[in-house]
């Protein structure tokens, strides 16, 4: 019996199974929904579907750089709770989806989700569910951001904060430029820089930055003229606070991270810049899990 997208779109909200999944259980069903639904709880899927409602803000942040096709992955993997992160199958899982977008180039998670998973005769997305499945928690891939060039990455605190950054340089081969790769991917975890340079902020963030620097000038009680010079040295030091490259580095003080990438540059013989970065950290701007411990031994006792 054949059946319709929309068949495919009822089957997931009645199990909460993925597309895929619930595409393949009509598939194996002959469009039967009935038979379709025993298909998914025969394999656990619509078991695996009642876990992805709960809150997933846990895991880690994974990087991975293939020197062999010059690329990388920063990855981010959430679970419910940080010892998932320790857990083998799950780290073994973050790696497969990490080669997976190498090799393959997906331009999103949901591309990511329909391939195959690397090495695997199943999708990311039925791979992630069997994980579901054997770990006992929720599991998301939230993001991934896959970049070619000569790269370094840095993973902090066990996978709570992860940087890749691309060099635009002819040293990458020559001793001394892994250390500076790293110190500025570190410089970049610890103080989150929103912009590469200037002339990556956006014009009207410059013009409310003003604006604001402006009404703090004048409840000061300075005059116009005072004010306006006032906003213009406190706009340059906003810079040095937002922007990478003005930032004051962190290892030496004397410098900026422009002034260290140049004179590695000079002692390397050659020439260094940075072309961007990618920083992800591990659950920022998600909602938490709050366990209540007396309300689960009540529930417990009930």
């Amino acid at each position: 019996m054949p059946f319709t997208p929309r068949d495919v779109k009822a089957l997931r909200e009645k199990t909460g199974a993925g597309m895929m999944d619930s595409k393949k259980a009509l598939e194996s069903a002959d469009g039967d929904m009935e038979k379709a639904i025993e298909y998914l709880r025969e394999k656990g899927l619509a078991a695996a579907a009642k876990k992805s409602g709960r809150i997933a803000a846990e895991g880690a942040v994974y990087a991975e750089i293939d020197k062999a096709s010059n690329a990388g992955v920063l990855l981010e993997v959430n679970a419910e709770t940080d010892f998932v992160a320790e857990n083998d199958i799950f780290k073994q899982f973050v790696k497969t989806v990490a080669a997976t977008i190498l090799k393959q180039n997906p331009a999103d998670v949901a591309a990511l989700l329909a391939m195959k998973a690397d090495g695997s005769d199943q999708t990311v997305e039925e791979l992630l569910n069997e994980k579901v499945l054997s770990i006992g928690e929720n599991i998301k891939i939230r993001r991934f951001a896959r970049l070619e060039g000569d790269l370094i990455s840095y993973i902090h605190g066990g996978g709570r904060i992860g940087v890749m950054v691309r060099f635009d340089t002819d040293v990458a081969d020559k001793d001394g430029f892994a250390e500076y790769g790293k110190d500025v991917a570190m410089q970049i975890a610890a103080m989150n820089p929103q912009y590469l340079d200037e002339k990556a902020v956006p014009a009207d963030v410059v013009e409310e930055e003003k604006k604001v620097l402006t009404v703090q000038a004048m409840n000061e009680g300075k005059p116009e003229n005072i004010a306006e010079k006032m906003v213009n040295g406190r706009i340059r030091k906003y810079f040095k606070e937002i922007c990478l490259v003005d930032q004051e580095f962190v290892k030496d003080s004397s410098l900026t991270v422009s002034k260290y990438t140049t004179e590695t540059a000079k002692k390397l013989g050659g020439k260094i810049a940075i072309a961007e970065y990618v920083r992800f950290e591990k659950g920022e701007g998600l909602q938490k899990r709050e366990d209540d411990l007396a309300a689960e031994v009540a529930s417990l006792v009930k």
